[in-house]
């Protein structure tokens, strides 16, 4: 019987993962099962765009999974039982021997008639009411993070007739290095945003408001029995594994995780995809009885566009602690738009990543697995 491996989630973290265990695990042994809701591989890091207008390109799952061994199964996650080793979809209940959870994030405490970009469907209806926002319309966005300042920057760069503005808990890009924050601040004059800082309370009225402050994790995992943290996020060793049922790895923004230097690692796409890859080689590891590999997990630095035509890239230590230095202007928008490109090209093409190396598993270990 074959070994039944079902990934929850296809976003970068769940994507990447399904495709890196194709290229790692033998077809004859394996059964890899990829769970979602949209047939669209969404570029969660483009949303900002898909909302002022750009249309991105399409990325059917079937597609690009297509001859890669990998089965994927369009339905939406109702209940995860990891004691009888169920998912029950809308689509019918999944078994698995293992379950790799991937389901990811979505927008904290939306505030009523407040809009987000988290996903793409609430991306597009913030298109819509911007298309129905007048000249001299009012945009405010709230939360003064990475989302936010893309959110603010391409909103301004795209519609000049209005009048954009945000607000921020702190002061505008406080976590950043001098150079970066001096650059943003720039862009911000130069694209004609108004910034609201240290604003804890208060009233600010605007036409349509738009709510990064914040993700929450879907509250799926927290239902179950796994050992979850108070946000919601499974927790997990170093290997990405459940610390409290071994036959389950969580990866991206659902699993509380530290990266290699013991720092917990944060919601983004750049702790998505090195977990996923590491829970990947770990599952095949364990599976063909070969060495886990370690967590060598580590941030190099933070990309930010503002607009299309500007940007800034803040270098950071690998526990995510802000350097001197700094990429703005042309260059950085290049190097952002390659990282992005990157990441995307990555799930086009799941199998072409890495030299291939199917292995078969080995019967001892597989036994081991499903038994722990």
């Amino acid at each position: 019987m074959k070994h039944r491996i079902v990934v929850l989630g296809a976003g970068y973290a769940g994507a990447n993962a399904a495709g890196r265990l194709a290229k790692r695990l033998h077809p004859a042994d394996t059964e890899i099962t990829l769970v979602n809701a949209d047939a669209e591989f969404v570029e969660r890091v483009r949303m900002h765009q898909l909302a002022t207008g750009q249309d991105l390109k399409v990325r059917k799952l079937a597609d690009v999974f297509a001859g890669t061994g990998v089965q994927v199964r369009i339905a939406r996650v109702a209940a995860v039982d990891a004691e009888r080793k169920i998912v029950s979809t809308d689509d019918g209940d999944i078994a698995y021997d293992t379950l790799v959870y991937a389901l990811g994030s979505t927008a904290a405490n939306v505030p009523e008639h407040a809009h987000n970009i988290a996903g793409k469907q609430s991306a597009l209806r913030l298109r819509a009411r911007l298309e129905d926002l007048g000249a001299g319309g009012t945009v405010l966005v709230v939360g003064g993070g990475l989302t936010g300042i893309e959110a603010a920057t391409e909103i301004a760069e795209a519609r000049p007739d209005l009048d954009v503005s945000l607000a921020t808990r702190g002061a505008l890009g406080d976590w950043m290095s001098e150079k970066a924050r001096q650059h943003l601040r720039a862009a911000f004059d130069r694209l004609g945003i108004t910034v609201h800082v240290h604003t804890d309370g208060g009233t600010l009225d605007a036409d349509v408001t738009v709510w990064t402050a914040g993700f929450a994790v879907h509250p799926i995992a927290a239902a179950t029995t796994l050992e979850v943290s108070p946000s919601g996020q499974i927790v997990v060793d170093e290997t990405m594994r459940s610390v409290s049922h071994p036959d389950v790895y969580a990866v991206g923004d659902a699993a509380f995780a530290a990266g290699g230097s013991g720092s917990p690692l944060r919601m983004s796409c750049a702790s998505g995809v090195p977990t996923a890859h590491l829970a990947a080689d770990a599952i095949a590891a364990r599976l063909t009885g070969r060495e886990v590999p370690q967590n060598k997990i580590g941030y190099s630095g933070q990309c930010i566009s503002l607009g299309r035509s500007d940007a800034l890239v803040q270098w950071v230590t690998p526990d995510d602690q802000p350097k001197p230095s700094a990429l703005t202007g042309k260059v950085a928008v290049r190097v952002k738009e390659l990282i992005c490109k990157s990441a995307a090209w990555s799930i086009s093409h799941p199998t072409v990543m890495m030299p291939s190396r199917r292995r078969r598993i080995s019967t001892a270990s597989a036994v081991l697995e499903t038994a722990l």
